[in-house]
């Protein structure tokens, strides 16, 4: 499990980090034990697992500690994770180049360890070691070594987090990602939208609009710095290509009337959005951001609109009212093939299709209460994993394991939150963020 002599170089916020993954051949040995949690169980018995605070000997000891922190709060908002209370730590002064005493660890139930160090090197760059032991099996199961500036430490934690959240799950992390959301200031009937990009833990928020026109549905693309969205500039919707580094923005085609939700293609080459006709009535077109060709996918005297790609960019889902109350459709990526999938009671919206391909998220309106569930993507095994007063807008976890969406609240004071729930409908966890917050979007892994 441990990667040699190999070197990414990843663009976070605007500057740039090397990073450098190398294995300790004459420290860790592979890992032999049958320490794993199954995640393809509901309900599961969170893995208590101890993080001691990371050290620092050339005074970096706040940062070190601020990155075990980090790390602590990832793996326990997954919920496959308990964190030990340090105060039960029996043995104290670790070190990534020495093997823990395991059977102190063993007293305290300590099935997994995690022990850091953080260095600052001679050309004022950060080196962050780890280890992660399987106590029971008294091995090491993973050993990386990481290079980055002082103010990228943060990121750094994240990808440690998906590192032990990988070895100890087999399937990908999604700590190392940002979310796009719209930021909601002012009174409720007179509300200022801006665009803002933060962490997926809410940490590192930044705008990136100003707030003086109207935005709605941003969405991120797959494998550019790119987000869609839409905006009331001057009065007029549009639909808008944001370069998140940069801070330039393009208007995508030239539509005759109203555009709403634009989503993009998993390979990032289309878009997928509904317009509104002069009829009323609205309609799914993708658009060619290379050839700059319109092709329309559906066409019925009635509202079809949020669609949303499967993982393999060949079906298309989304929601219509064309048998009389909203629900849920699948179609051929060229429009052919229009099959309805949803037939519980209730009102069906915003589907979007998990990374995974494996099911269809949704909100689903019932008895004065907003619900979001999941459904595989023929429609069986519905399931509702939250509801409120008004939830909507969910959105996947690159891994296809966790849904962020938001709830409003009621009342004069009242507005909408961010929160995330996985996929066994027991972990549901509120994301802070300055203010009011709306209409998330997940990104991919960062690269």
């Amino acid at each position: 499990m441990l990667k040699s002599g190999s070197m990414r170089s990843v663009r976070p916020f605007g500057f740039f980090v090397a990073m450098a993954l190398m294995a300790l051949v004459t420290t860790l040995r592979p890992a032999h034990a049958v320490l794993e949690i199954d995640i393809t169980q509901g309900n599961l018995e969170p893995l208590p697992i101890a993080i001691p605070a990371f050290t620092s000997a050339t005074g970096d000891g706040e940062i070190a500690a601020q990155m075990s922190q980090v790390i602590s709060n990832n793996l326990n908002r997954s919920g496959l994770f308990r964190t030990l209370d340090p105060a039960s730590f029996i043995e104290q002064g670790l070190s990534v180049s020495a093997g823990p005493n395991f059977a102190e660890w063993r007293v305290i139930n300590a099935q997994a360890l995690v022990v850091g160090q953080v260095e600052r090197q001679n050309d004022g760059r950060l080196r962050v070691d780890f280890r992660l032991w399987d106590v029971f099996g008294a091995e090491a199961m993973i050993g990386q070594q990481y290079f980055t500036t002082p103010d990228n430490w943060r990121r750094v934690a994240h990808i440690i987090s998906d590192a032990i959240y990988q070895r100890l799950t087999g399937e990908s992390g999604y700590f190392d990602t940002r979310v796009v959301f719209v930021d909601e200031t002012g009174p409720k009937e007179n509300r200022i939208k801006r665009l803002a990009i933060m962490d997926q833990d809410g940490a590192n928020v930044r705008y990136l609009t100003a707030g003086t026109d109207l935005v709605l549905t941003p969405r991120f693309s797959p494998g550019r710095q790119e987000i869609t969205y839409m905006s009331y500039d001057g009065g007029q919707p549009q639909v808008y290509l944001l370069n998140i580094e940069t801070g330039q923005r393009r208007i995508v085609g030239n539509f005759p009337g109203m555009t709403f939700a634009p989503r993009f293609s998993p390979d990032g080459g289309n878009l997928v959005f509904s317009l509104l006709q002069n009829d009323g009535y609205s309609d799914v077109y993708r658009f060619d951001l290379q050839t700059q060709n319109t092709t329309r996918l559906t066409s019925s005297p009635s509202i079809d609109t949020s669609p949303s790609f499967a993982p393999d960019g060949a079906r298309v889902t989304f929601a219509s009212d064309r048998s009389g109350s909203g629900q849920i459709y699948v179609m051929n990526a060229d429009g052919s093939g229009q099959e309805r999938i949803s037939f519980g009671s209730g009102t069906y919206s915003t589907p979007v299709w998990s990374p995974r391909g494996d099911l269809i998220a949704f909100t689903k309106q019932q008895g004065g209460r907003f619900l979001i569930g999941v459904m595989n993507p023929d429609g069986s095994g519905e399931r509702i994993l939250t509801e409120g007063f008004h939830n909507e807008g969910p959105t996947w976890a690159p891994n296809g394991r966790v849904l962020m969406f938001f709830r409003d609240t009621p009342g004069a004071n009242g507005g909408p939150q961010l929160w995330t729930i996985d996929l066994t409908g027991f972990n549901e966890l509120r994301v802070d963020t300055p203010s009011f917050g709306s209409d998330p979007a997940w990104s991919p892994l960062l690269n």
